[in-house]
């Protein structure tokens, strides 16, 4: 999801999505842990998805 795209959703919208995106990277997280995903860098792909969230969410 890019900056555009974040930028055009409402505040609701934003924190719906933080969640979800949270409850995302916990189950990559997890199933990482049990045995190495394909393609590791979805997690940090994820966390930077919810930092870029939460940043938008505070600044509205």
């Amino acid at each position: 999801m890019k900056n555009t795209e974040i930028r055009s959703l409402s505040a609701s919208e934003i924190a719906e999505r933080v969640v979800a995106e949270q409850g995302n990277l916990s189950k990559l997280k997890f199933a990482h842990s049990i045995s190495p995903i394909e393609n590791p860098n979805r997690i940090r792909e994820a966390k930077r998805l919810v930092a870029r969230l939460k940043t938008a969410l505070a600044s509205k």
